[in-house]
């Protein structure tokens, strides 16, 4: 079966060898031209496509006349979305003969919309997934085809727990990419009373409320950090820290919360929080990337501890 797919990131490459797996055709790809301020981590699905001298576009905007009547005459039987950043209209969707469909990176209809690999993070879940959907207007709201459970670890990163769910997409792929170039997939409506929204994030996004309980400030850190923007307070100069790891623990401290304990003895150094502490362990100032005992070492040089906020 001829498909058209839009792809991006590593998701993007993952659902695009599942797709040669299981005997689709890619006939043409669009993707995203690399953004020059975001930190490329990922695979290029550019380079994925070369190697294989497939057809490779990254229109501004695909939903305009020009390129919905460009992607009409590839006359697709189906079209696939993997982690594209942008919605498709509904006359794109309309152009495959047997259905479009979208892979997000959870359990629908929980976590809709963007990011969910960080939200679920920063919320604290246990549990997340993907789920492979029929593509409508209305943001991850069509019919799922299938999905798959992923567990968060406690100390899963977003890094970790987007390798996780590429795993799980490619167990799921293989699974249900066969039923669906048969005709013998399964539909099954979300329930829209259960469904959730959450939007992008941005960098400033980031600020810690020391104010919050140390577990929450955890899953914060754990969302954002590398490679994302990072967690960061400031310091009462003004001065960014950036905080790339921290672990929560139970304190005694009785400071205000984003007060900074250095012990001596031990040579860390905590911040305290809403009902604990966080141990830093990797933080970055002034462009200086500082971890374990070198935190110690910057902080221990001030008479009166700062608050960070």
């Amino acid at each position: 079966m001829k498909s058209v797919v839009f792809a991006y990131h590593n998701m993007g490459v993952t659902g695009l060898e599942a797709l040669l797996r299981n005997g689709f055709k890619v006939g043409t790809i669009f993707s995203h031209e690399d953004d020059p301020g975001e930190k490329c981590w990922f695979a290029s699905v550019a380079d994925w496509a070369k190697s294989r001298d497939i057809p490779f576009l990254c229109p501004e905007d695909v939903n305009k006349k020009e390129w919905i009547g460009h992607i009409a005459t590839l006359a697709p039987d189906m079209i696939f979305s993997f982690y594209y950043r942008k919605m498709l209209c509904q006359e794109i969707l309309d152009i495959p003969t047997a259905g479009a469909y979208n892979l997000h990176g959870s359990l629908l209809p929980a976590y809709r919309g963007r990011v969910p690999v960080n939200w679920v993070l920063v919320n604290g879940e246990k549990q997340t997934g993907v789920t492979l959907h029929s593509m409508v207007v209305k943001p991850d709201a069509g019919e799922m085809v299938g999905q798959k459970v992923v567990d968060i670890a406690f100390e899963d990163t977003a890094a970790s727990l987007y390798d996780k769910l590429c795993q799980a997409s490619s167990l799921l792929l293989d699974e249900v990419l066969p039923l669906i170039r048969t005709g013998r997939a399964p539909r099954m409506v979300q329930d829209a009373g259960k469904a959730s929204y959450f939007g992008g994030r941005k960098p400033e996004d980031g600020l810690i409320n020391w104010s919050w309980t140390a577990i929450r400030i955890y899953n914060l850190i754990r969302a954002v950090t590398d490679p994302y923007p990072g967690a960061y307070s400031l310091l009462p100069d003004g001065t960014k820290v950036l905080i790339w790891w921290g672990l929560p623990e139970a304190g005694s401290e009785t400071g205000d919360a984003g007060t900074v304990v250095v012990d001596n003895a031990e040579e860390n150094v905590y911040v305290v929080s809403g009902d604990g502490r966080i141990r830093l362990l990797d933080i970055e100032v002034n462009g200086s990337r500082i971890k374990n005992g070198e935190i110690w070492q910057y902080f221990r040089h001030y008479i009166n501890m700062p608050v960070l906020k």
